[in-house]
């Protein structure tokens, strides 16, 4: 069995703000499922429907104990154009990028719920992006 990523969750204390964040950068699509300020994610198309996702609200505050995740990466064509969206709508560059030999180029950002993302240009066809 392939112990592969199948679905990620973005916990926001500002739901509709993180919405608008990831529809912004990366085209991303969000629609209401479930309890009230939770909405399954759609990052690709039909062809290439990339991982199931979900964004909804934190259990608790991030400046207590609240769920921070892990750093999931993005494919991306063009990282200055990327950049330039996660700057411009609340994000910050936490570092890089950074190039990683044979794989591409990466940098690192918190989104508006200072949750930490990488996004990535790869040299070659890798991950099925």
């Amino acid at each position: 069995m392939a112990h592969n990523i199948v679905h990620f969750a973005i916990h926001a204390d500002d739901v509709e703000r993180a919405r608008r964040f990831y529809e912004a950068v990366f085209g991303w699509r969000f629609e209401a499922w479930g309890p009230p300020g939770f909405y399954n994610v759609t990052t690709g198309t039909d062809d290439r429907p990339g991982i199931h996702g979900a964004l909804h609200g934190r259990q608790e505050a991030l400046s207590g104990a609240g769920i921070r995740g892990f750093t999931c990466t993005v494919a991306v064509d063009d990282l200055t154009a990327t950049g330039n969206r996660i700057v411009d709508n609340g994000g910050t560059i936490t570092h890089g990028p950074m190039e990683i030999p044979t794989v591409g180029t990466v940098p690192h950002f918190l989104d508006t719920e200072g949750n930490e993302l990488a996004a990535m240009v790869y040299d070659t066809e890798m991950f099925g992006q």
